[in-house]
Protein backbone atom coordinates (compact mmCIF):
# COMPACT_ATOMS: atom_id res chain seq x y z
CA UNK A 1 0.00 0.00 0.00
CA UNK A 2 1.42 3.51 -0.28
CA UNK A 3 -0.12 6.73 1.20
CA UNK A 4 -2.18 6.53 4.52
CA UNK A 5 -4.90 4.56 5.52
CA UNK A 6 -7.41 5.43 8.67
CA UNK A 7 -9.75 2.84 9.76
CA UNK A 8 -11.88 4.08 12.63
CA UNK A 9 -14.29 2.82 15.45
CA UNK A 10 -17.08 4.63 17.37
CA UNK A 11 -18.67 7.86 17.47
CA UNK A 12 -18.97 10.79 14.95
CA UNK A 13 -16.51 12.33 16.87
CA UNK A 14 -13.89 10.22 16.11
CA UNK A 15 -15.19 10.12 12.33
CA UNK A 16 -14.54 14.12 12.96
CA UNK A 17 -11.50 13.11 13.96
CA UNK A 18 -9.84 10.67 11.64
CA UNK A 19 -9.91 12.75 8.78
CA UNK A 20 -7.87 15.21 11.02
CA UNK A 21 -5.92 12.58 11.64
CA UNK A 22 -5.55 11.77 8.07
CA UNK A 23 -4.46 15.40 7.09
CA UNK A 24 -1.86 15.91 9.78
CA UNK A 25 -0.24 12.80 8.80
CA UNK A 26 -0.31 13.72 4.95
CA UNK A 27 1.50 16.78 6.16
CA UNK A 28 4.16 15.15 8.38
CA UNK A 29 5.29 13.43 5.30
CA UNK A 30 3.59 9.72 6.42
CA UNK A 31 3.48 7.19 3.40
CA UNK A 32 2.58 3.58 3.69
CA UNK A 33 1.18 4.17 7.39
CA UNK A 34 -2.19 2.31 8.59
CA UNK A 35 -3.90 4.98 11.63
CA UNK A 36 -6.21 3.00 13.74
CA UNK A 37 -8.59 5.30 15.62
CA UNK A 38 -10.17 3.25 18.47
CA UNK A 39 -13.30 3.29 20.55
CA UNK A 40 -13.15 2.46 24.37
CA UNK A 41 -16.53 2.55 25.11
CA UNK A 42 -17.57 -1.48 25.87
CA UNK A 43 -14.73 -3.99 25.90
CA UNK A 44 -16.23 -5.54 22.62
CA UNK A 45 -15.22 -2.39 20.81
CA UNK A 46 -11.58 -2.37 21.78
CA UNK A 47 -11.65 -6.69 20.95
CA UNK A 48 -12.91 -5.59 17.76
CA UNK A 49 -10.28 -2.73 17.55
CA UNK A 50 -7.35 -5.99 18.31
CA UNK A 51 -8.78 -7.66 15.68
CA UNK A 52 -8.41 -5.15 12.92
CA UNK A 53 -4.96 -4.72 14.00
CA UNK A 54 -3.80 -8.80 13.20
CA UNK A 55 -6.49 -8.50 10.04
CA UNK A 56 -4.73 -5.23 8.78
CA UNK A 57 -1.13 -6.70 9.86
CA UNK A 58 -1.60 -9.38 7.97
CA UNK A 59 -2.88 -7.93 4.62
CA UNK A 60 -0.08 -5.39 4.94
CA UNK A 61 3.08 -6.87 6.51
CA UNK A 62 5.42 -3.90 5.45
CA UNK A 63 2.80 -0.64 6.32
CA UNK A 64 3.82 1.40 10.02
CA UNK A 65 0.36 0.45 11.78
CA UNK A 66 -0.13 3.27 14.46
CA UNK A 67 -2.70 2.65 17.15
CA UNK A 68 -4.56 5.96 18.61
CA UNK A 69 -8.14 7.23 19.81
CA UNK A 70 -9.65 6.29 23.19
CA UNK A 71 -8.91 2.52 23.78
CA UNK A 72 -5.38 3.71 22.98
CA UNK A 73 -5.37 6.58 26.34
CA UNK A 74 -7.11 3.99 28.57
CA UNK A 75 -5.52 1.24 27.68
CA UNK A 76 -2.19 2.50 25.90
CA UNK A 77 0.06 -1.16 27.29
CA UNK A 78 -2.40 -3.48 25.58
CA UNK A 79 -1.55 -2.25 22.17
CA UNK A 80 2.02 -0.92 23.21
CA UNK A 81 2.57 -5.05 24.09
CA UNK A 82 1.30 -6.08 20.11
CA UNK A 83 3.91 -7.18 18.06
CA UNK A 84 1.91 -5.99 14.94
CA UNK A 85 1.55 -2.33 16.33
CA UNK A 86 4.77 0.20 15.72
CA UNK A 87 3.41 3.20 17.51
CA UNK A 88 0.54 4.34 20.15
CA UNK A 89 -0.64 8.01 20.03
CA UNK A 90 -2.55 9.44 22.91
CA UNK A 91 -6.06 11.00 21.75
CA UNK A 92 -3.98 14.74 21.99
CA UNK A 93 -1.26 13.79 20.13
CA UNK A 94 -3.37 11.81 17.11
CA UNK A 95 -4.00 15.66 16.22
CA UNK A 96 -0.66 17.04 15.35
CA UNK A 97 1.46 16.83 12.34
CA UNK A 98 4.65 17.25 15.00
CA UNK A 99 3.31 13.59 16.73
CA UNK A 100 3.36 11.68 13.00
CA UNK A 101 6.95 13.16 12.03
CA UNK A 102 8.48 11.62 15.68
CA UNK A 103 7.40 8.41 15.59
CA UNK A 104 9.34 6.12 16.58
CA UNK A 105 11.47 3.22 14.23
CA UNK A 106 10.40 -0.10 13.68
CA UNK A 107 10.79 -3.02 15.99
CA UNK A 108 11.45 -0.83 18.81
CA UNK A 109 10.53 -2.26 22.19
CA UNK A 110 6.68 -1.83 23.82
CA UNK A 111 7.50 1.09 25.87
CA UNK A 112 9.21 2.98 23.03
CA UNK A 113 6.19 3.26 21.22
CA UNK A 114 4.17 4.88 23.23
CA UNK A 115 3.23 8.83 22.84
CA UNK A 116 0.22 9.10 25.02
CA UNK A 117 0.26 12.08 27.85
CA UNK A 118 -1.88 12.95 30.83
CA UNK A 119 -5.27 13.51 28.96
CA UNK A 120 -6.80 15.37 32.43
CA UNK A 121 -3.87 18.15 31.86
CA UNK A 122 -5.29 18.79 28.54
CA UNK A 123 -7.50 22.31 29.06
CA UNK A 124 -8.51 23.78 25.75
CA UNK A 125 -9.34 21.92 22.45
CA UNK A 126 -8.02 23.78 19.43
CA UNK A 127 -10.21 24.27 16.69
CA UNK A 128 -9.19 21.55 13.78
CA UNK A 129 -10.51 22.86 10.23
CA UNK A 130 -11.06 20.11 7.32
CA UNK A 131 -12.49 20.54 3.79
CA UNK A 132 -14.40 17.21 3.54
CA UNK A 133 -15.46 13.80 5.51
CA UNK A 134 -14.45 11.00 3.21
CA UNK A 135 -17.18 8.94 2.19
CA UNK A 136 -19.88 11.42 3.77
CA UNK A 137 -22.41 13.46 2.54
CA UNK A 138 -23.24 15.27 5.66
CA UNK A 139 -20.04 17.13 7.72
CA UNK A 140 -19.12 16.87 11.38
CA UNK A 141 -17.84 19.28 12.84
CA UNK A 142 -16.23 19.32 16.22
CA UNK A 143 -17.71 21.66 19.07
CA UNK A 144 -16.80 20.06 22.31
CA UNK A 145 -14.31 17.78 23.52
CA UNK A 146 -13.96 15.51 26.93
CA UNK A 147 -16.62 15.14 30.03
CA UNK A 148 -16.96 16.93 33.55
CA UNK A 149 -19.43 13.49 34.42
CA UNK A 150 -18.57 11.09 35.97
CA UNK A 151 -21.16 7.90 35.59
CA UNK A 152 -20.25 5.22 36.75
CA UNK A 153 -19.67 2.79 34.04
CA UNK A 154 -18.25 5.30 31.89
CA UNK A 155 -14.43 5.37 30.69
CA UNK A 156 -14.54 7.89 28.37
CA UNK A 157 -13.73 10.52 30.45
CA UNK A 158 -10.54 8.84 30.89
CA UNK A 159 -9.92 8.01 27.15
CA UNK A 160 -11.31 11.95 26.34
CA UNK A 161 -10.01 13.96 29.64
CA UNK A 162 -12.47 16.89 31.18
CA UNK A 163 -15.00 19.17 28.97
CA UNK A 164 -13.42 21.90 26.68
CA UNK A 165 -15.01 23.92 23.93
CA UNK A 166 -14.09 25.33 20.67
CA UNK A 167 -14.87 28.79 20.38
CA UNK A 168 -18.02 29.72 18.76
CA UNK A 169 -15.97 31.54 15.85
CA UNK A 170 -14.03 28.76 15.14
CA UNK A 171 -17.56 26.54 14.39
CA UNK A 172 -19.15 29.48 12.76
CA UNK A 173 -15.90 29.62 10.36
CA UNK A 174 -15.27 25.55 9.93
CA UNK A 175 -19.56 25.57 9.15
CA UNK A 176 -19.16 28.12 6.73
CA UNK A 177 -16.57 26.36 5.11
CA UNK A 178 -17.78 23.25 4.77
CA UNK A 179 -21.13 24.94 3.52
CA UNK A 180 -19.10 26.45 0.73
CA UNK A 181 -17.55 23.41 0.21
CA UNK A 182 -20.76 21.69 -1.26
CA UNK A 183 -22.12 20.21 2.31
CA UNK A 184 -26.02 20.69 2.73
CA UNK A 185 -25.90 18.92 6.19
CA UNK A 186 -23.92 19.66 9.05
CA UNK A 187 -23.72 17.53 12.50
CA UNK A 188 -22.71 19.18 15.54
CA UNK A 189 -20.64 16.68 17.47
CA UNK A 190 -18.95 16.32 20.95
CA UNK A 191 -18.53 13.95 23.68
CA UNK A 192 -21.01 15.60 25.87
CA UNK A 193 -21.95 18.23 23.12
CA UNK A 194 -24.70 19.69 25.95
CA UNK A 195 -22.03 20.64 28.37
CA UNK A 196 -21.21 23.13 25.43
CA UNK A 197 -19.47 26.87 26.32
CA UNK A 198 -19.08 26.34 30.37
CA UNK A 199 -15.82 26.77 29.89
CA UNK A 200 -15.51 29.67 27.15
CA UNK A 201 -16.48 33.60 28.15
CA UNK A 202 -20.15 34.28 28.53
CA UNK A 203 -21.10 30.82 28.80
CA UNK A 204 -22.87 29.90 25.85
CA UNK A 205 -24.71 26.76 25.30
CA UNK A 206 -25.15 24.31 22.41
CA UNK A 207 -28.44 25.82 21.65
CA UNK A 208 -27.50 29.20 21.47
CA UNK A 209 -24.42 27.81 19.07
CA UNK A 210 -27.08 26.39 16.78
CA UNK A 211 -28.99 29.11 16.84
CA UNK A 212 -26.05 31.61 15.90
CA UNK A 213 -24.73 29.14 13.39
CA UNK A 214 -27.83 29.12 11.44
CA UNK A 215 -27.94 32.93 11.31
CA UNK A 216 -24.53 33.33 10.38
CA UNK A 217 -24.61 30.94 7.80
CA UNK A 218 -27.80 30.94 5.68
CA UNK A 219 -25.87 28.26 3.66
CA UNK A 220 -26.57 25.23 6.00
CA UNK A 221 -29.50 23.85 4.94
CA UNK A 222 -30.30 20.96 7.63
CA UNK A 223 -28.39 21.46 11.07
CA UNK A 224 -28.39 18.17 13.13
CA UNK A 225 -27.40 17.30 16.92
CA UNK A 226 -25.15 13.86 17.54
CA UNK A 227 -26.34 13.39 20.73
CA UNK A 228 -27.69 14.96 23.70
CA UNK A 229 -28.21 15.26 27.36
CA UNK A 230 -31.83 16.02 27.85
CA UNK A 231 -31.09 17.23 31.28
CA UNK A 232 -29.10 19.63 29.61
CA UNK A 233 -31.38 21.28 27.29
CA UNK A 234 -32.14 24.91 27.88
CA UNK A 235 -34.60 27.88 26.25
CA UNK A 236 -32.28 28.14 22.95
CA UNK A 237 -32.47 24.23 22.41
CA UNK A 238 -36.63 24.23 22.84
CA UNK A 239 -36.59 27.56 20.19
CA UNK A 240 -35.06 26.24 17.65
CA UNK A 241 -37.11 22.89 18.18
CA UNK A 242 -40.54 24.92 18.20
CA UNK A 243 -39.46 27.13 15.45
CA UNK A 244 -36.54 26.58 13.34
CA UNK A 245 -37.40 24.24 9.77
CA UNK A 246 -33.47 24.18 9.55
CA UNK A 247 -32.82 22.45 12.65
CA UNK A 248 -33.89 18.77 11.94
CA UNK A 249 -36.70 16.85 14.24
CA UNK A 250 -34.18 14.27 15.16
CA UNK A 251 -32.51 14.13 19.01
CA UNK A 252 -30.02 11.38 19.68
CA UNK A 253 -30.50 10.72 23.77
CA UNK A 254 -28.26 9.53 26.08
CA UNK A 255 -31.07 8.04 28.53
CA UNK A 256 -29.05 4.77 29.43
CA UNK A 257 -31.66 3.34 31.94
CA UNK A 258 -35.24 3.65 32.75
CA UNK A 259 -35.12 3.01 36.71
CA UNK A 260 -34.61 5.84 38.91
CA UNK A 261 -32.45 3.22 40.99
CA UNK A 262 -29.86 2.42 38.40
CA UNK A 263 -30.09 5.52 37.07
CA UNK A 264 -28.87 6.62 40.84
CA UNK A 265 -26.08 4.16 40.65
CA UNK A 266 -25.08 4.78 37.34
CA UNK A 267 -24.81 8.41 38.90
CA UNK A 268 -26.88 9.88 35.88
CA UNK A 269 -28.62 13.59 36.61
CA UNK A 270 -32.00 12.80 35.15
CA UNK A 271 -34.88 11.07 36.22
CA UNK A 272 -37.46 8.97 34.97
CA UNK A 273 -40.05 11.28 35.25
CA UNK A 274 -37.62 14.15 33.58
CA UNK A 275 -36.70 11.72 30.81
CA UNK A 276 -40.55 11.46 29.99
CA UNK A 277 -41.26 15.07 30.43
CA UNK A 278 -38.54 16.02 27.90
CA UNK A 279 -39.81 13.85 25.18
CA UNK A 280 -43.33 14.97 25.72
CA UNK A 281 -42.50 18.87 25.47
CA UNK A 282 -40.39 17.90 22.45
CA UNK A 283 -42.85 16.44 20.91
CA UNK A 284 -45.49 18.75 21.70
CA UNK A 285 -43.51 21.57 19.92
CA UNK A 286 -42.40 19.46 16.95
CA UNK A 287 -45.19 16.70 16.22
CA UNK A 288 -42.76 15.08 13.31
CA UNK A 289 -39.70 14.84 15.89
CA UNK A 290 -38.35 11.29 16.20
CA UNK A 291 -36.06 9.78 18.72
CA UNK A 292 -32.71 7.67 19.58
CA UNK A 293 -31.29 6.62 22.86
CA UNK A 294 -28.57 4.40 24.31
CA UNK A 295 -29.76 2.08 26.99
CA UNK A 296 -28.01 -0.51 29.30
CA UNK A 297 -28.81 -3.87 29.66
CA UNK A 298 -27.52 -5.84 32.59
CA UNK A 299 -26.46 -3.18 35.29
CA UNK A 300 -25.33 -4.63 38.12
CA UNK A 301 -27.94 -4.82 40.74
CA UNK A 302 -30.11 -4.84 37.93
CA UNK A 303 -33.41 -6.93 38.70
CA UNK A 304 -35.81 -7.55 36.24
CA UNK A 305 -38.80 -5.35 37.67
CA UNK A 306 -35.76 -2.95 37.04
CA UNK A 307 -35.03 -3.97 33.83
CA UNK A 308 -38.99 -3.80 33.00
CA UNK A 309 -38.28 -0.21 33.73
CA UNK A 310 -35.75 0.33 31.05
CA UNK A 311 -37.90 -1.25 28.35
CA UNK A 312 -41.19 0.62 28.98
CA UNK A 313 -39.26 3.52 29.01
CA UNK A 314 -38.26 3.03 25.47
CA UNK A 315 -42.19 2.29 24.98
CA UNK A 316 -43.16 5.30 27.06
CA UNK A 317 -41.07 7.89 25.38
CA UNK A 318 -41.98 6.75 21.33
CA UNK A 319 -38.23 5.74 20.76
CA UNK A 320 -37.46 4.88 17.76
CA UNK A 321 -34.25 4.14 17.29
CA UNK A 322 -33.16 2.27 20.47
CA UNK A 323 -29.37 1.66 20.58
CA UNK A 324 -28.74 -0.99 23.08
CA UNK A 325 -25.39 -2.32 24.87
CA UNK A 326 -24.95 -4.93 26.84
CA UNK A 327 -23.58 -3.82 30.21
CA UNK A 328 -19.04 -3.92 30.15
CA UNK A 329 -17.79 -3.69 33.28
CA UNK A 330 -14.74 -1.60 32.68
CA UNK A 331 -11.52 -1.78 34.56
CA UNK A 332 -11.36 1.30 37.08
CA UNK A 333 -14.89 2.27 36.98
CA UNK A 334 -17.04 2.37 39.81
CA UNK A 335 -19.79 0.44 38.59
CA UNK A 336 -16.86 -2.60 37.93
CA UNK A 337 -16.60 -2.82 42.18
CA UNK A 338 -20.72 -3.26 42.07
CA UNK A 339 -22.46 -7.00 42.15
CA UNK A 340 -22.53 -7.82 38.85
CA UNK A 341 -25.45 -9.66 36.83
CA UNK A 342 -24.58 -13.04 35.46
CA UNK A 343 -23.50 -12.72 31.97
CA UNK A 344 -25.76 -14.89 30.63
CA UNK A 345 -28.78 -12.76 32.11
CA UNK A 346 -26.97 -9.81 30.80
CA UNK A 347 -27.04 -10.71 26.72
CA UNK A 348 -30.60 -12.22 27.74
CA UNK A 349 -32.21 -8.84 28.59
CA UNK A 350 -29.75 -7.07 25.70
CA UNK A 351 -31.80 -9.22 23.44
CA UNK A 352 -35.02 -8.62 24.66
CA UNK A 353 -34.47 -4.87 24.70
CA UNK A 354 -33.59 -4.82 21.26
CA UNK A 355 -36.06 -6.61 19.85
CA UNK A 356 -38.47 -4.30 22.19
CA UNK A 357 -36.40 -1.65 19.93
CA UNK A 358 -37.23 -3.70 16.87
CA UNK A 359 -40.69 -3.50 17.44
CA UNK A 360 -40.70 0.45 17.90
CA UNK A 361 -38.61 0.80 14.96
CA UNK A 362 -41.24 -1.04 12.58
CA UNK A 363 -44.28 1.07 14.35
CA UNK A 364 -42.24 4.52 13.17
CA UNK A 365 -42.13 3.24 10.06
CA UNK A 366 -45.87 1.98 9.92
CA UNK A 367 -46.37 5.97 10.45
CA UNK A 368 -43.98 7.52 7.90
CA UNK A 369 -45.96 5.70 4.90
CA UNK A 370 -48.13 7.73 3.35
CA UNK A 371 -46.20 10.92 4.30
CA UNK A 372 -44.06 13.33 1.77
CA UNK A 373 -40.26 13.96 3.46
CA UNK A 374 -37.76 15.50 1.85
CA UNK A 375 -34.38 13.66 2.34
CA UNK A 376 -30.61 14.03 1.70
CA UNK A 377 -28.97 11.02 -0.59
CA UNK A 378 -26.43 9.54 1.00
CA UNK A 379 -23.62 7.63 -1.50
CA UNK A 380 -24.48 4.40 -0.53
CA UNK A 381 -28.15 3.87 -2.20
CA UNK A 382 -29.71 5.22 0.68
CA UNK A 383 -31.24 8.78 2.30
CA UNK A 384 -31.97 10.13 5.32
CA UNK A 385 -34.87 12.04 6.05
CA UNK A 386 -35.49 14.71 8.17
CA UNK A 387 -36.24 12.82 11.07
CA UNK A 388 -33.30 10.73 10.77
CA UNK A 389 -35.07 7.76 8.96
CA UNK A 390 -33.38 5.39 6.52
CA UNK A 391 -34.84 5.10 3.23
CA UNK A 392 -34.09 3.05 0.00
CA UNK A 393 -32.93 5.68 -2.87
CA UNK A 394 -31.46 4.12 -5.73
CA UNK A 395 -30.27 5.83 -8.79
CA UNK A 396 -30.48 9.08 -6.90
CA UNK A 397 -27.43 11.32 -7.04
CA UNK A 398 -25.56 11.71 -3.84
CA UNK A 399 -25.47 14.95 -1.83
CA UNK A 400 -29.04 15.68 -3.28
CA UNK A 401 -31.99 17.38 -1.01
CA UNK A 402 -34.91 15.19 -2.81
CA UNK A 403 -38.97 15.62 -1.58
CA UNK A 404 -40.62 12.02 -2.30
CA UNK A 405 -43.38 10.47 -1.21
CA UNK A 406 -43.05 7.22 1.44
CA UNK A 407 -44.79 4.20 -0.26
CA UNK A 408 -43.75 1.37 2.21
CA UNK A 409 -41.28 -0.48 4.46
CA UNK A 410 -39.44 -3.58 4.81
CA UNK A 411 -39.11 -3.29 8.41
CA UNK A 412 -35.66 -1.67 8.88
CA UNK A 413 -36.15 1.21 6.28
CA UNK A 414 -38.28 2.81 3.90
CA UNK A 415 -39.15 2.71 0.41
CA UNK A 416 -40.21 5.68 -1.49
CA UNK A 417 -41.52 7.16 -4.77
CA UNK A 418 -40.08 10.57 -6.54
CA UNK A 419 -41.93 12.52 -8.95
CA UNK A 420 -40.12 12.02 -12.14
CA UNK A 421 -39.57 15.57 -14.70
CA UNK A 422 -42.12 14.25 -17.16
CA UNK A 423 -44.80 14.40 -14.49
CA UNK A 424 -45.00 10.43 -13.90
CA UNK A 425 -43.28 8.71 -11.29
CA UNK A 426 -40.83 6.18 -10.50
CA UNK A 427 -40.46 3.52 -7.46
CA UNK A 428 -37.77 3.59 -5.91
CA UNK A 429 -37.98 0.92 -3.08
CA UNK A 430 -34.34 -0.61 -4.10
CA UNK A 431 -33.08 -4.13 -2.85
CA UNK A 432 -30.61 -2.81 -0.39
CA UNK A 433 -30.82 -4.76 2.91
CA UNK A 434 -28.78 -1.97 5.21
CA UNK A 435 -29.94 -1.92 8.57
CA UNK A 436 -30.63 1.59 10.26
CA UNK A 437 -27.58 3.51 11.14
CA UNK A 438 -26.52 5.17 14.32
CA UNK A 439 -27.78 8.55 15.60
CA UNK A 440 -24.41 10.22 16.53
Amino acid sequence: MSGVEVITFGCRLNTYESEVMRAEAEKAGLNNAILVNTCAVTGEAVRQARQAIRRARRENPHARIIVTGCAAQTEKQTFADMAEVDAVLGNEEKLTAKSYRALPDFGVAAEEKLRVNDIMSIKATAPQMIKHIDGHVRAFIQVQNGCDHRCTFCIIPYGRGNSRSVPMGAVVEQARKLSESGYREIVLTGVDATSYGADLPGQPSLGYLAKTLLRQVPEILRLRLSSIDSIEADKHLWDLIADEPRFMPHLHLSLQHGDDMILKRMKRRHSRAEALAFTEQARRLRPEIAFGADMIAGFPTETEDMFENAATLADEAGVSFLHVFPYSPRRGTPAARMPQVDRGLVKDRAARLRARGDALHRAHLDRMVGTEQMVIVENNGMAHTENFSLVAAPGLIPSDLRRVMITGHNGKYLEMRVAAEDGSSMDRSGGASLAPSRAA
